[in-house]
């Protein structure tokens, strides 16, 4: 099972990034990132890296990369992870990718999840999703949050993450 993290900051680069394979040059990029407190990550970005609102991304944007703390890391620096979602940071939008419970809790206990008739539930393609929420990894879009532990809140979007991670 994955386990999500986030890291956050303003891309400052984005590059192609060269593997072994010729005909997949040009196929995955490297996006450089700065955080606020000057720490740097190089995140990978392949083409099913999923990202949010399908955005394009540029130099300038601050942005939020999601990736498996639980996969092995190159010992280099900066440090070089696997983008599984990437999302363009916005006012009034908030964004969690991990796994939700029986009780659709996160992971990490901080977030509730409170399903309306009007919250949008889609597969990564955009397709409806017409299965079972619980126990699935999950990309959630939503605003305000109860200031309860676990936060609660009534998401925009959900997207299903049936691919394996």
């Amino acid at each position: 099972m994955a386990i999500f993290q986030a890291y956050s900051g303003t891309i400052i680069a984005i590059d192609d990034f060269w593997t072994e394979n010729v005909e997949k040059v040009g196929c995955n990029k490297l996006m450089s990132v700065t955080g606020r407190d000057g720490s740097m990550v190089n995140f990978v970005v392949r083409p099913c890296t999923y990202f949010v609102d399908h955005v394009t991304v540029k130099v300038g944007d601050t942005v939020t990369g999601f990736f498996d703390a639980s996969a092995p890391v190159p010992l280099i620096f900066p440090p070089q992870l696997q983008a599984i979602v990437m999302t363009r940071n916005t006012q009034n939008q908030n964004v969690k990718v991990d796994y939700f419970n029986r009780q659709l809790v996160s992971s990490d206990g901080m977030l509730k999840l409170n399903i309306a008739s009007s919250t949008k539930i889609v597969l990564e393609n955009n397709q409806s999703f017409t299965g079972n929420l619980e126990n699935r990894n999950l990309i959630v879009i939503y605003g305000a949050t109860t200031k309860s532990i676990p936060a609660q809140t009534t998401p925009y979007k959900i997207i299903v993450m049936c691919t394996q991670v």
